[in-house]
């Protein structure tokens, strides 16, 4: 089931925990600090999944999810958000743009890398984004 991952993130601590845990799953991880990035990342890597947290510099997730859902070649892309708690506005949105399901910051590794096996297996859009 390996599979190519793009995470868009801006802490250094959880883009290591996640591509650490990720990796050790046999999954292929890049990533990028920053949202005006993952456009040409995606470009360039070409991931099966996109973990997007909503709060980054230049292009929030917002904006990089509406981008995504609105290219032709881009939206069939499962995206995976990283959340605060709490944030139920946040969440909200995110579904309304096309989210495929969320992780909330701080993550437990099991539920990350569950999520991420279930996305990947069952595709895009197949899924009802989580309330956790």
């Amino acid at each position: 089931m390996p599979g190519r991952i793009l995470v868009a993130e801006d802490e250094p601590y959880i883009v290591e925990a996640i591509t650490f845990l990720l990796c050790h799953k046999g999954y292929e991880v890049t990533a990028v600090e920053d949202g005006a990035a993952v456009i040409p990342a995606i470009a360039n890597a070409k991931p099966d999944l996109l973990i997007l947290d909503i709060m980054l510099p230049s292009a929030n997730g917002f904006e990089v999810l509406s981008r995504i859902r609105s290219a032709q070649n881009l939206r069939a892309l499962p995206v995976l958000a990283l959340t605060a708690k709490g944030q139920e506005a946040d969440r909200q949105r995110m579904t309304e743009l096309g989210v495929d399901d969320f992780v909330t910051k701080p993550f437990s590794n099991r539920d990350l890398v569950s999520r991420v096996d279930r996305l990947l297996a069952t595709g895009p859009q197949n899924q009802p984004a989580a309330r956790n």
